[in-house]
């Protein structure tokens, strides 16, 4: 497959460029500065929709996180379009499906991801100061990408203690706690002096394996249970698709998939970024920035905690597509917004760049998520289509394509006659019943079909 990318860098016209710029050097880095918000964007890596105290949580403490959507929004359908790492980066960046970008696995993209136009390349051209800091995750090149002032990031998916960090092309290493060391360098870039609106795109490792928590975190919830979901007990009749035969691999089953101790060290290592998000709200406060930034906090995918027998990711089911989306941004998002619409992470990029003056590119697949930070429209978005493409080293999970409606799920298996998925999600919304057998669903059946196969075809 061909993959043709179409750089079109669109900025905003240097008139208006010229009157933001004049105006943020007349007020200074501490005043508000005039028609466009600095951006906080922060990602966390393998974190569930529900794995949040404001996301229903039954014994997880998450305040500082939690504040974003009390004091801002909380989308309570937001997806990813494919459940995996770097392919999921890559849509956040660019707005367009992995079988458009053509990042579609974790393997090897270095030469491909210095190629692609992202949301902050287009706001630098606009004038955004910008910085990334964390995880790149595509592939193991660790080398500043364009686009970015600063740059802080490691080789893959580094290391939780005493990482190398690459540094604005130098190699540094440093003494610590990787997430505690990313909060410094975020809130670093937040307190320096700006000349005009900026751009953090904070990408953390956590909550990724091997679970590795802060010290001071290392002891929390021990006497937590762990509750699983009534799907951890699926006997995955009507999933052959997880039943057949895989050389030296067995099948999951009821009871299979993460062990109590895994999970609570996932919510462990979580705590860390939960006390950066405080950081950072400190240091926005502290340099009379905080109601003129607009503040994200997402993941790239989720996560099983035994779902029809699984850990890890990758398959269509609502625990590996559905994550988390909070936003503030003051004076346009009221306190304690509730949004149910389903949204994506293809919807961030533009959402960012109508925020900051920039014109869309005409080969984004996602739209602006403005519209429902004003109002609760209901006529949004019916459907959506998610993929994924086998991994060798996963071979459980083979490549597939799913459509999603506020109530059906269909997921195609291409490469697997006969095996294919069908879930009523009002009926069945823990996805144990595969109803595509069933006569009364063949109109909608062949609906989803005709859905999926349309909006891939938009998407190329």
């Amino acid at each position: 497959m061909i993959i043709r990318l179409l750089l079109r860098p669109v900025i905003v016209s240097s008139v208006l460029a010229a009157c933001l710029f004049a105006a943020a050097s007349k007020q200074g880095t501490t005043a508000p500065q005039v028609g466009r918000p600095n951006i906080v964007f922060i990602l966390t890596d393998d974190q569930r929709w529900d794995e949040l105290g404001i996301t229903g949580h039954p014994f997880l403490k998450t305040p500082n996180i939690d504040r974003i959507g009390k004091e801002g929004a909380l989308f309570r359908n937001f997806f990813v379009v494919i459940p995996l790492c770097s392919p999921s980066r890559a849509s956040f960046l660019t707005s367009q499906y992995p079988h458009k970008h053509g990042v579609t696995t974790n393997g090897n993209n270095n030469e491909l991801s210095h190629k692609i136009v992202t949301f902050p390349r287009l706001l630098h051209e606009a004038g955004y100061e910008t910085a990334y800091v964390g995880k790149w995750h595509m592939g193991n090149d660790d080398m500043p990408r364009p686009g970015f002032d600063r740059w802080v990031s490691f080789k893959g998916q580094g290391t939780y203690e005493d990482p190398v960090l690459n540094k604005d092309g130098k190699a540094e290493k440093v003494s610590g706690y990787i997430t505690d060391i990313l909060n410094d360098e975020a809130v670093a870039f937040i307190e320096r002096p700006h000349r005009g609106p900026f751009l953090l795109y904070l990408a953390h490792k956590a909550v990724h394996g091997p679970f590795i928590p802060a010290a001071r975190h290392r002891d929390l919830y021990s006497e937590q249970t762990i509750v699983r979901a009534p799907s951890a007990q699926d006997t995955l009749q009507g999933k052959p698709v997880l039943l057949r035969k895989i050389e030296n691999q067995t099948p999951p089953g009821p009871g299979t998939g993460p062990k109590d101790d895994l999970i609570r060290n996932q919510l462990r290592a979580l705590m860390a970024v939960d006390d950066g998000v405080g950081r950072i709200f400190s240091a926005l406060e502290k340099i009379r920035q905080l109601d003129n930034t607009i503040l994200i906090f997402t993941s790239d995918n989720g996560y099983f905690w035994g779902e029809h027998g699984l850990g890890d990711k990758r398959a269509a089911y609502e625990e590996s597509i559905r994550d988390p989306l909070l936003v503030r941004y003051p004076g346009v998002i009221k306190p304690g917004t509730l949004r149910d619409q389903m949204t994506l992470n293809i919807d961030i990029a533009p959402t960012l760049l109508e925020i900051g003056g920039v014109s869309l590119p005409r080969d984004f697949a996602g739209r602006s998520l403005l519209t429902l930070f004003k109002s609760n429209t209901k006529n949004w978005r019916s459907a959506f289509v998610a993929e994924y493409y086998e991994e060798r080293q996963n071979p459980r999970v083979p490549s597939w394509q799913a459509v999603r409606t506020d109530r059906w799920k269909y997921i195609h298996y291409p490469e697997l006659p006969d095996m294919d998925e069908m879930y009523d999600l009002k009926a069945d919304p823990y996805e144990l019943k595969n109803v595509i057998q069933q006569a009364d669903v063949q109109q909608k059946l062949e609906e989803l079909k005709n859905e999926l196969k349309k909006q891939l075809k938009a998407t190329e």
